[in-house]
C-alpha cells in the first residue's frame, strides 16, 4: 500500500505535482495553504478531501505518511524538521532553505531518523538524458572510464521567460525570500553538476543582476523586483591534486520575450563531448587514428506528457519529466512493501538528499558573496550551528526576512503560490 500525501503549498507545483501523484497511485489526502480561503481553493480546484492553514493538521494525520513541501522556501526548514520528528517521509522543493543554519538544521533531522525518506526535489536527476548522460561518463565515452573528471569543462546555458507572474505580486519577486534566477535555476544546476562529477565546487566567481526591477502588476500597480533576472557563474572543482580541475561556467537568463525554454548541458572531455539539449542526448567522439569527430544520438526523448494540468503550466518540460520520473521512483520505493511504512532505498538512490541541498545552499551563498565582492570566492560548507558573532548575524538576517515576511502577508493581493 503506498503512503497517504500530505501536500504543503497551493501553487503552480503543486497543480502539476497532484496529477502525476495520482497517475502513479498515490491518494493525496490533505493540502495545507497560507490561508484557509486559499486552502479551501486549492482543494476544490485538485479535488482533495482535507484543508487546513494549520501545519499541525496535515502532519498529525494518521493517514498522512509522505509529506510534499512546495510552499515558500521560508517555511520549509520548520515543517521539515517537524515532519521527520513525528516519523513522515519527506521531500522538500528547491532551493531547500534560505539559509545554511536551517539547512543543517533538517540535515541533523534527517541523520537522526535515517529510517524516513527525506529527499530535495531537483528532478533533473531523474531525466532520461541526464541519466544516459552520467553512465556514458562512467563507461569512458569522453574520457577515462569512471567518475574522474579532472581536465574537464562543463558549459551549461538556460534561457527561458521571467520567474514571476506579472500579474501578482508574491515570494518569486524577492531574492531573500527564495526567487529569482541564481535560487530557482543555478540550485537545479549546481546540483546537476554534482551529481554527474560527484564533485563538489571548492572556488566560485559570479554576477547576479536584476535588470527587470519593476513590474507593473493589476492588482498592486508597479511594485520592485528584487530577483534577479541574470547570473552568470563559473565553479572550479575538486581535483586530487596530479592534474587540473574541472572548470564549470553556467549562464541562466530570464529574458525570453515568448517564454520558449531552452537548456543546454555539455561536458567536454579529452576523447570527445557530450550534450543534453532539452531532453535529448547527442555524443560527439573523436576517432584516435583518424582524428574524425563522429556524431550520434544516444538518447531521444520521445516521451509525451499525458498529464492535462502540465498543458498550460509554464513550468519547463525537462523539469515536469524528470518529476515524473522521481514520483514513479518513490511508488517503486514503497510498492514492494505492504505496509505503507516500510520502504527500500535503492530506486530513490539517485535523488538528492538533504545533504546535497546543503551543499547547494553554500555554493549560492558563495556566488553572492563572490557577486558583491567582485572576486573569486570560497565555497564554506557549515558544519555546526553558529556562535558568537556568526549567530548574531544569523538572528539579523532572519529579522531581516521576518519583517520582509510580515509585510507580504499584510498585503491581501499578494500570491504566496510557488513556482518551478
Amino acid at each position: 500500500m503506498l503512503p497517504g500525501i500530505g501536500m504543503f503549498g497551493t501553487g503552480e507545483v503543486t497543480h502539476v505535482l497532484v496529477p502525476i501523484l495520482r497517475d502513479k497511485g498515490f491518494n493525496i489526502v490533505a493540502i495545507w495553504g497560507r490561508t484557509g480561503k486559499e486552502a479551501e481553493q486549492a482543494a476544490l480546484e485538485l479535488k482533495i478531501p482535507f484543508h487546513t492553514a494549520k501545519i499541525d493538521d496535515v502532519l498529525l494525520r494518521k493517514d498522512v505518511d509522505l509529506v510534499f513541501i512546495t510552499c515558500p522556501p521560508f517555511l520549509h526548514s520548520q515543517i521539515s524538521v517537524k515532519a521527520l520528528g513525528i516519523g513522515k517521509h519527506v521531500v522538500c522543493d528547491k532551493p531547500m532553505t534560505l539559509m545554511q543554519s536551517d539547512a543543517l538544521k533538517m540535515v541533523r533531522a534527517s541523520q537522526y531518523y535515517p529510517t524516513l525518506i527525506s529527499i530535495v526535489n531537483h528532478s533533473l536527476r531523474f531525466l532520461p538524458a541526464i541519466a544516459h548522460m552520467k553512465r556514458a561518463i562512467q563507461e569512458g565515452y569522453i574520457g577515462p572510464p569512471g567518475p574522474c573528471l579532472d581536465q574537464t569543462l562543463i558549459d551549461v546555458k538556460v534561457r527561458m521567460g521571467p520567474l514571476f507572474n506579472r500579474k501578482r505580486y508574491d515570494w518569486l519577486c524577492d531574492e531573500s525570500m527564495g526567487g529569482g534566477a541564481l535560487n530557482l535555476v543555478g540550485s537545479h544546476v549546481i546540483d546537476l553538476v554534482k551529481f554527474l562529477t560527484e564533485r563538489k565546487a571548492v572556488r566560485v566567481h559570479g554576477t547576479v543582476r536584476t535588470y527587470a526591477m519593476y513590474a507593473s502588476h493589476s492588482h498592486t500597480g508597479i511594485r520592485r523586483v528584487a530577483a534577479p533576472d541574470v547570473c552568470a557563474f563559473q565553479m572550479e572543482l575538486e581535483s586530487d591534486g596530479s592534474t587540473s580541475s574541472a572548470l564549470v561556467t553556467v549562464n541562466i537568463n530570464c529574458h525570453e520575450s515568448n517564454n520558449a525554454f531552452q537548456q543546454e548541458v555539455v561536458i567536454y572531455g579529452p576523447a570527445g563531448h557530450l550534450t543534453v539539449r532539452g531532453g535529448d542526448l547527442v555524443g560527439h567522439r573523436l576517432n584516435a587514428e583518424t582524428g574524425a569527430v563522429k556524431e550520434e544520438m544516444l538518447y531521444v526523448d520521445v516521451q509525451d506528457l499525458q498529464f492535462s494540468a502540465t498543458s498550460d503550466t509554464a513550468l519547463p518540460r525537462p523539469y515536469v519529466k524528470g518529476l515524473c520520473k522521481l514520483v514513479g521512483a518513490l511508488r517503486d520505493a514503497f510498492h514492494p512493501n505492504k505496509e505503507s511504512a516500510g520502504w527500500i532505498k535503492e530506486p530513490v538512490q539517485a535523488a538528492a538528499t538533504f545533504e546535497d541541498g546543503l551543499y547547494v545552499q553554500a555554493v549560492l551563498d558563495a556566488i553572492r558573496k563572490s557577486s558583491s565582492e567582485r572576486s573569486w570566492t570560497k565555497v564554506s560548507v557549515c558544519a555546526e550551528s553558529p556562535t558568537g558573532q556568526q549567530k548574531q548575524n544569523v538572528l539579523a538576517s532572519a529579522a531581516a526576512r521576518i519583517a520582509s515576511v510580515s509585510a507580504i502577508r499584510a498585503d491581501p493581493s499578494i500570491n504566496h503560490a510557488g513556482y518551478f
